[in-house]
């Protein structure tokens, strides 16, 4: 009993040997999704609108389901559309409890979509779930595994009440075979479909059609409802013989002759090499029809392509074509990639001498010690400049192993530098000067296109040498004849420097920091030019002066005092008019110049002050002062200020002539901030990096000093910074109304900048100083980095130029199509370009992809024309059928498929059945087809009322390659007191397939 009343003796355990098996998993897996995405219980929407499942967005979600160790993928495919407002709702489902699946498919506003998933196009389904084998998993072929699929998907429906349509994908996936099934509240659709190589003869049909719909709906009603028919068939033409590419390819041989001159190399390509439609897919729709209207048998068929109420047209566009602008693009892209330097191209460097090879290394030096002279040949024709530049070149190379032809090289060299066919120096200079000082003329969409890539104006040189290097790398030689041209290029420069001609095609003014850093180069380049020519002609200046001085030397007295005054005045008037040219740069060197002779002038200041204090005489005080007055004679004005005057002896105040300020180009400006920023934040770094950014001050100073003797700091800022000088009115003692200024604030700070500066600063004038800009040293260093470029970096620093150059083109052609899809896409282009290239290593893929899209826009544009040349726009004499012909083509480019106006009666149907008939002569027999007559010139045409006529039209026409039949109707199944539901079967007809779609509803409630 003790052992009966103990608690733990009435605990007992239960064990459950019951365990779920894969089917089970499965089948929860599938209702685990399905609520998940929220597809239980009913849905109901607004009614499908014409056109809606091809022009709506469609979107999907997947997840992945197994059963044992088979992996699925579970699909759900939806259109989105707006939700429908509570009224909607609750009006639909008071009306109507089908399920959405079962009204799309007697819904006729959306038969045969031209962009639909393939259950869409069967069943006209807005919305579906698919379950695939996976990837790597085998297809489910054996009739039981497919039986297994079949009923997990009913069960899952059944538990769950979701009410949208579930297939499951079985045989293999090329076939396209689903099966599935849909349920609501008392009824359900089963989807079952039929797949064969060939035709069976008796179903070839639409009589044969019917009776496989009305033997599987077995509807015990008497007389059977009317059957619903709406019937496709379509054409494709393929053969585009009678018709010629209208696209011409370039002509070779006269790019290589030289024939079309230089300005076909300022040209890029543009066009497709082949037609870029492959096919054209002429659909001919019978909509709404019923059985009894129409016959199609065996015998006898009413359906007469030229007699259906609707045509649409689809195109086939050809798999990437080869385009002349794309492939351009391509190929000097491809030189991004690539390692080698010019000497590994082209072998030996050309720019050095041969006679280093057999040079004694004892007179290594003999150069730098005796100075040789240089004989350079005076530009005249182009010839004589070429044969100076390329001159050295063919010491290494023969003239057989050049990358580039001479007569080639003649042409692009004319092409880039216009100006050497001048056959005087004075021209040439004078024509340089109009051509670089004139900023390029270009419209403001283009300017702003150029800042935006970062590239270089149309009409510049930079951008032309990039044409002619792509055209270069395309045709003569790939990277060979882009390192010819190049080191070409680099010896016309170095040939122009020594010899003073400016550089055309570049805007005057320092670098542009808008354009690529290779268009800044060339810019600094003509800089250093100018620089130069300038000193050069101010040095020829100096030596007339000082003969014209020699001539005058044997008068005396106010003669000579009149003309050195007339000398300094015509010096101050030719700085004046002349304002741009500067006189810093009159040595030949940066050690080579001139300054105050501060220690003389001590040594004669104390020697002064020494006499004074001894008691001289008057006669040496006044000669003292004649010194004084001589020493501190003005140097170097431009002109008088309007206003201002020196504050200490009321003289007027004087604008100097100064020194303009170094250009720089963005590689040096980083340099320099580099170089700055590195001192650091200490004071003493601080006070180093003002010192080095002061050296523009200092000379601006001791120019002013040397032109307003007398001066003071307060004149200096009143003229170089107006609003560090502050005034402010009072009233003095008489009571009168007082100006009195002082500096600011910022300049009464101890340690000030500029006060420093003044005070070291001594009186000298602009063409004395030292240069703040050393064209000779900053244009070796330009020559030096054009020396050392690579092909890979030249296109690096020319791929913004190539591609403006590129998008300009695309422009260009658009404009005549006038296609919007193109316009859009050439705005996609330039956002995302211009963020892009702004930076120095754009990303490689990126650019890859902006070339696509600008190859894109060119096919695009090739389809354009070649729709126009198939369809005889230019020969259209009417305007409204021209009209009507452009808005057709400008549709065929933008959407998927294109009604027809008119069907075979209209302009343009009347166009598409000449071609289909010019094809299916050719078809038959080429040798018959060149003595036929052609359809334009015959009097039959579609929709003539003749009979024989149109009977022969007919029998010319091709038949369909494909044939589509919509069945549907609303039969009670399967007893006759159950509820009409709808049934649709779906059929294609091609030369080697047969398929069945259908979809049976049948009353699960009353049966």
């Amino acid at each position: 009993m003790a052992a009966d009343s103990d608690p733990e003796s009435e605990v007992f355990e239960i064990t459950d040997f019951t365990t779920a098996s894969e089917w089970e998993r499965f089948v929860s897996k599938i209702e685990e999704v399905l609520n998940d995405w929220k597809l239980i219980g009913s849905t109901a929407s607004k009614p499908l609108e014409k056109g809606e499942l091809t022009s709506g967005v469609w979107e999907e979600k997947s997840d992945e389901i197994s059963f044992a160790d088979y992996k699925f993928n579970i699909t759900h495919h939806y259109l989105k559309q707006e939700s429908s407002s509570d009224k909607d709702i609750k009006e639909v489902s008071e009306e109507d409890v089908l399920p959405e699946a079962m009204q799309d498919m007697l819904s006729m506003s959306n038969d045969f979509p031209p962009r639909a998933h393939c259950l869409v196009r069967w069943y006209g389904l807005r919305e579906f779930v698919i379950i695939t084998p996976a990837a790597n998993s085998n297809a489910v072929i054996s009739e039981s595994k497919c039986n297994i699929l079949l009923s997990s998907i009913s069960v899952a429906l059944g538990n769950t009440g979701c009410q949208v349509a579930l297939f499951v994908q079985i045989q293999q996936k090329s076939r396209r075979m689903y099966i599935g099934a849909c349920e609501g509240p008392g009824v359900r659709t089963d989807f079952e479909m039929v797949h064969l190589r060939k035709v069976p003869n008796q179903y070839n049909h639409l009589s044969g059609l019917l009776d496989i719909f009305k033997s599987k709906i077995g509807c015990p009603l008497t007389p059977l409802p009317p059957i619903s028919v709406a019937i496709r068939f379509t054409y494709i033409l393929q053969d585009w013989q009678q018709y010629s590419w209208p696209q011409q390819p370039p002509d070779f041989d006269a790019l290589v002759g030289g024939e079309v001159g230089g300005l076909e190399f300022g040209k890029l390509p543009f066009g497709a090499c082949e037609d870029p439609i492959s096919e054209l897919h002429l659909a001919t729709t019978w909509p709404h029809l019923t059985e009894g209207i129409i016959v199609d048998n065996d015998v006898y068929s009413d359906l007469d392509a030229l007699q259906a109420p609707l045509w649409s047209v689809r195109v086939r566009k050809a798999d990437n074509p080869q385009c002349l602008l794309g492939d351009f693009l391509t190929e000097f892209f491809k030189l991004c990639l690539r390692k080698e330097s010019i000497d590994e191209i082209l072998g030996r460097s050309t720019f050095e001498d041969e006679s280093k090879d057999h040079a004694d290394i004892s007179q290594a030096l003999q150069k730098l010690t005796e100075p040789t002279s240089v004989h350079m040949p005076r530009l005249s024709t182009m010839s004589n400049m070429v044969h100076s530049a390329r001159k050295r070149m063919h010491k290494h190379r023969r003239i057989e192993e050049s990358p580039i032809s001479n007569e080639v090289l003649n042409s692009i060299l004319l092409f880039l530098f216009p100006d050497a066919a001048e056959k005087t120096g004075d021209l040439y200079n004078a024509k340089c000067s109009s051509s670089g000082g004139s900023n390029i003329a270009a419209s403001e969409e283009e300017w702003n296109l150029y800042s935006q890539f970062k590239s270089a104006p149309s009409d510049s040189l930079t951008y032309k040498l990039t044409l002619c290097l792509c055209m270069v790398n395309f045709y003569h030689g790939g990277m060979r004849g882009v390192a010819h041209l190049w080191q070409e290029f680099v010896l016309e420069m170095r040939y122009r420097l020594e010899n003073n001609y400016i550089v055309p095609g570049l805007s005057a003014g320092p670098p542009d920091l808008r354009c690529c850093l290779l268009h800044q180069k060339l810019q600094m380049l003509n800089c250093c030019i100018e620089r130069k020519k300038a000193r050069d002609g101010g040095r020829k200046q100096m030596s007339e002066n000082v003969i014209a001085e020699r001539k005058l030397s044997n008068n005396a007295g106010k003669g000579t005092t009149e003309c050195t005054d007339n000398k300094e005045f015509e010096k101050e008037n030719k700085g004046e008019s002349s304002q741009q040219r500067s006189w810093d740069s009159w040595s030949d060197s940066e050690d080579e110049f001139f300054e105050c002779l501060s220690d003389t002038e001590e040594l004669k200041e104390n020697r002064q002050e020494s006499e004074t204090k001894e008691g001289t005489t008057k006669g040496d005080k006044d000669e003292g002062g004649k010194k004084d007055i001589q020493k501190c004679k003005p140097e170097g004005r431009l002109h008088q200020h309007g206003k201002l005057t020196l504050l200490h002896t009321g003289g007027p105040l004087y604008i100097p002539l100064t020194q303009e300020p170094a250009p720089m180009t963005e590689d040096l400006l980083e340099e320099q901030s580099e170089v700055l920023a590195k001192l650091g934040t200490s004071a003493e770094g601080a006070h180093l990096r003002a010192r080095m950014q002061s050296a523009c001050l200092l000379s601006d100073m001791e120019s002013f000093k040397a032109a307003n003797p007398g001066c003071c700091l307060e004149d200096f800022v009143r003229w170089y910074s107006p609003r560090d000088y502050i005034e402010e009115e009072f009233t003095d003692e008489v009571g009168d109304k007082v100006l009195r200024g002082e500096l600011s604030a910022r300049m009464k700070i101890p340690g000030n900048m500029w006060v420093e500066v003044w005070e070291t600063a001594k009186p000298i004038p602009a063409r004395r100083q030292r240069r703040l800009f050393d064209d000779t040293r900053e244009a070796e260093k330009v020559l030096h980095y054009l020396v050392g470029l690579k092909p890979a970096d030249l296109t690096g620093h020319l791929l913004p130029c190539i591609l403006h150059a590129a998008l300009l083109k695309v422009k260009e052609e658009e404009s005549v199509e006038d296609i919007p899809s193109v316009r859009k896409i050439i705005q996609q282009i330039i956002s995302h370009a211009s963020k892009l290239l702004r930076y120095s290593n754009p990303d490689i893929k990126k650019l890859e992809e902006l070339i696509s899209q600008i190859t894109a826009s060119e096919t695009i544009i090739a389809r354009s024309r070649s729709f126009k040349a198939k369809f005889g726009i230019q020969k259209c004499e009417r305007d409204d059928e021209r009209e009507e012909l452009e808005r057709f083509v400008s549709c065929l480019l933008e959407q998927p498929e294109v009604p027809v106006i008119g069907a075979g009666r209209g302009p343009t149907g009347s166009i598409i059945y000449k071609l289909f008939v010019n094809a299916q002569r050719l078809s038959e027999s080429t040798e018959e087809a060149t003595t036929l007559t052609p359809i334009d010139d015959e009097p039959v045409k579609p929709g003539t009322s003749d009979e024989h006529k149109s009977s022969s039209a007919a029998s010319e026409f091709p038949l369909p390659t494909g044939r589509e039949i919509i069945l549907r109707t609303t039969v009670p199944r399967p007893a006759p007191y159950s509820k009409s539901l709808p049934q649709r079967m779906y059929s294609v007809l091609l030369k080697d397939e047969f398929r069945l779609a259908g979809a049976f509803s049948s009353d699960t409630s009353f049966f």
